[in-house]
């Protein structure tokens, strides 16, 4: 059962056991308003504050699934708040992101701990803490100074991984990005357009594991198996979260960062202070609240309806709010 399934399922189960306990209660209008949207943990519909109708927030992300379904779930659940909310979800990097938010072109976006420290404050990776509180702190307290903040961490951590075929993994015989070594100078890497200047990508693999490779081609980022599918590329930079990876039959495997090179990130919500200061305490109660179930199962079966199955990320995202008892 998919962990969609069992929330749903466990929804289900309490209201059966509310009943069981207070049969008069339930289905009597006078009696409930339906509660209010304190308290932690899935299953808390989001109310409408009419305050909130004079503010409009614009959602942004990256352009990969993960962001895309992210900006949709941030997205709809603030529209469910009651904010007039607009959608700008194929941002590109995270530099053009960051300076969507700095321009005010977007009110904020999902961002990774991980490539917040190391590609807006130059943090090693090695540096990187492993406590997604502390990075997030660490993280937050560098945006302050430019005026901006984030908000508390998701619960999955996502991060770079290099990517490649089973097969082509057990033809090399390695495990590990250290087993490239002697090997890498004979193979073809492909990754996103930024991954040549950073750290957690083509940049720490050739400066902390010392590896060279035949060549290194950029990729739009919803290629980055079918490189690997049609020969393209011997290895691939894919994301740990990613659907494929977690199918029964996946004939994909990553390569163990045995030197740590590739931090994991938990997702931040960038901003800016004046935004959360005119749009009041339900923007960031909301956007912590809907991402409290957001582990790193639920976001490869969520990323899985949208490459695998085809489905809208739209879509996608109002069945998790819905499933999660966040929307109704």
């Amino acid at each position: 059962m998919s962990k969609l399934a069992r929330i749903r399922a466990a929804f289900a189960l309490l209201a059966v056991l509310v009943c069981a306990l207070a049969f008069t209660a339930c289905g009597d209008d006078d009696e409930s308003d339906g509660g209010d949207s304190g308290g932690d943990g899935g299953g808390q519909v989001i109310q409408s504050n009419s305050e909130n109708s004079d503010v409009t927030l614009t959602i942004g992300s990256k352009n990969f699934t993960e962001q895309i379904i992210l900006g949709e779930i941030y997205a709809q659940a603030l529209a469910a708040a009651g904010y007039e909310v607009e959608k700008d979800l194929n941002l590109g990097s995270e530099v053009i992101a960051l300076e969507a938010v700095n321009n005010g072109e977007i009110s904020g976006y999902p961002e990774y701990v991980s490539t917040a420290l190391t590609s807006f404050f130059d943090v090693a990776p090695e540096e990187v803490p492993a406590d997604p509180e502390e990075g997030a702190d660490q993280a937050n307290a560098e945006f302050a100074q430019d005026g901006l903040t984030s908000f508390a961490p998701t619960p999955f951590a996502s991060a770079n991984a290099v990517g490649l075929l089973k097969s082509t993994a057990e033809e090399l015989g390695v495990e590990t990005i250290s087993d490239l070594e002697g090997k890498s100078q004979d193979l073809a890497l492909y990754g996103s357009p930024e991954c040549r200047q950073r750290v957690d990508c083509l940049v720490g693999l050739e400066q902390n594991y010392g590896l060279e490779f035949k060549s290194f081609a950029p990729v739009d980022i919803e290629l980055r198996y079918q490189v690997l599918d049609q020969g393209q590329a011997d290895l691939s930079i894919l994301f740990t979260t990613d659907a494929q990876l977690g199918t029964e039959n996946s004939e994909y495997t990553i390569l163990e960062d045995d030197q740590q090179v590739f931090p994991a990130g938990n997702v931040i919500f960038v901003t800016d202070e004046k935004t959360v200061e005119e749009a009041g305490p339900d923007y960031q109660e909301t956007i912590e609240l809907v991402q409290s179930e957001l582990t790193e199962e639920v976001m490869q079966e969520l990323s899985a309806r949208v490459d695998l199955d085809q489905e809208e990320p739209a879509a996608v995202a109002a069945a998790y709010l819905q499933d999660a008892g966040y929307i109704e």
